[in-house]
Order: structure tokens, then sequence, then C-alpha cells
């Protein structure tokens, strides 16, 4: 347990005593996440490819563990249900490997040690132990994978694909993760705007997908959110509907995360529903600082 609050070099968490008026009832001191979450399959699929994968943990006491989140999108592809097969087969095989590799092991006490594989590369080994997965059992069949691990007011993030991970403040949205897409690699080398790439006729033809054959780079990214911040996870069936200024809008102004991703989802349909839309929202406990 020790490693946990090791890696985000934090205390024991405080716990106030209660007062002698105070009623005999169980209080919960251990900060928790605050998650929402939401998909559709838009106005134009018949079927939802998109899978949404969502664990938390919460650990009370004097040695209570940081608040804990596993966040997977998968947004499938393929002929035949094959891209709603693989994004959940994806999905679930990730959360398996990070479960059983990771967090399961310190629940029972296991102190990390040297050797074990440090945390981006359990998050790499994992998507690579997906990726297997859907090539071996869903042939024809890929989907895209953003992975956010969530300890406290820290998130380690593993991505492939053109789903995207952003930080949303006050001051608007700040993207983490790069798309894996054919347009998006010409933006970068200079060869497209970004307003041609938004009408390209091959804008959503990804050049990294779980389910390809062969070795598969895996993007790590290490960010905290910042005091007062949410973590968006959503599949382009939102950010290519909905304008960043839009979606940053909505989330800083409802009353709830919850309602954020379901105020999220009806604005990408209003504007179209295209494709899928999934959205998932994460805010970490206050106390825990940054």
């Amino acid at each position: 347990m020790q490693f946990l609050h090791n890696l985000l070099r934090l205390g024991k968490t405080p716990i106030s005593a209660p007062s002698p008026s105070s009623p005999p009832v169980a209080a919960y001191t251990q900060p928790r996440l605050k998650v929402g979450w939401a998909t559709d399959a838009g106005e134009v699929r018949r079927h939802n490819e998109d899978t949404a994968l969502i664990i938390t943990a919460a650990h009370d006491g004097d040695y209570a563990l940081p608040a804990f989140g596993l966040f997977v999108l998968a947004d499938g592809m393929g002929g035949h249900q094959a891209g709603e097969i693989a994004s959940s087969l994806a999905a679930r095989s990730v959360a398996h490997h990070i479960m059983r590799q990771f967090y399961l092991p310190t629940l029972v006490g296991q102190e990390h040690d040297a050797n074990q594989p440090a945390l981006n590369e359990i998050l790499v080994d994992a998507v690579r132990t997906a990726n297997s997965a859907v090539a071996d059992q869903v042939p024809g069949g890929g989907t895209t994978l953003t992975c956010a691990l969530v300890l406290g007011p820290r998130a380690y993030i593993a991505h492939v694909g053109d789903s995207r991970a952003y930080i949303v403040t006050g001051e608007g949205l700040d993207q983490i993760t790069h798309d894996h897409s054919l347009v998006d690699r010409l933006v970068e080398l200079g060869q497209l705007t970004r307003d041609e790439a938004a009408i390209h006729p091959q804008k959503n033809v990804l050049y990294r997908a779980v389910g390809q054959s062969g070795a598969l780079e895996v993007d790590i990214y290490v960010r905290t959110i910042p005091h007062g911040g949410r973590l968006l996870l959503c599949s382009d069936g939102l950010w290519s509907m909905v304008s960043e200024a839009e979606m940053a809008n909505i989330v800083t102004t409802s009353p709830s995360l919850q309602s954020a991703c379901e105020s999220l989802v009806a604005a990408a349909n209003r504007a179209g529903g295209r494709d899928n839309i999934t959205a998932i929202l994460v805010e970490p406990p206050l106390s825990q600082g940054t």
C-alpha cells in the first residue's frame, strides 16, 4: 500500500474525530473520485460500437489508499458487428491486465519492488495484450483505445487511435493525446491545415489501432489534473461534431459531471450525430491536492 502513497507523495489522510453530539453513523472520510459518463449510437448509426468501462475504488481507514479509478474508452471499427466485439474485448482485456498486475496486488499489501514493472510498462503491456486478443479473436475488427488510470489527482494515460483525452479547466480544453489518423499526421507535416483536415475524405482513416498485426506502439502520458479541473475522455463522435469551446462551456457550467456528459452527447446529436458518441468525465478529490 505504501507504494501508491510514495507514487503520489501523499501522506496519511487526516481523519477528524466526531463530535460528542454526532450520531453514530458511518462516515466516508477518504476523498473519492467524481465520475460521469454517457454513450449513444448517434442519429445515423444503428449500432453503438463504442465501449466505456469504468472501475472506481474507495478505501477508508487510517491507512487508506489514494482514490483509484480506471477509465477505458474504445471506439470499434469493422463490419458485421466486429467493431462492437473488438471494442468490448479490448476494454475488458486492458482492465483485467491492469487490475491483476497493478491494483489487486496492492490491495493485499504486496509492496512494489525493483523486479516489478513500472506503471507505464504495465499500461503498455495491457494495451498490447488487448491488441493480441483482438487480432486473434476478431478478424477484420479493430478499435481505438484510450485508457486512464487515475490515482488521486494524477492520471496515467495509454492511447492508440483517435479517441481523445483532455484536461478541462475554466480556461478551456487542453488536448493531451495525439490522433493516430492520416489527416492528423498530414497536419503535423504541414501538408494540411486543421480546416482542410476536418473535411478531408480520409479523415477517419487510422494508421494505428488495436487489432493490427505486428508490434503495436502505445503512447503514454502522465498528467496532474489541476485543482478544480476534470479529465475528459471522448470518442470522435463527440469531438468531430462539437467545438472545443462548446465542449468546455458544457463541462464547466453543468451542475454535475453526469449531466455534463449527457449534455455533451445531446450537443453532438443536435449537430448531426453522424457517429457513435461517448464521454467520460473524472474529477479528483480536492483534498488530495496536486
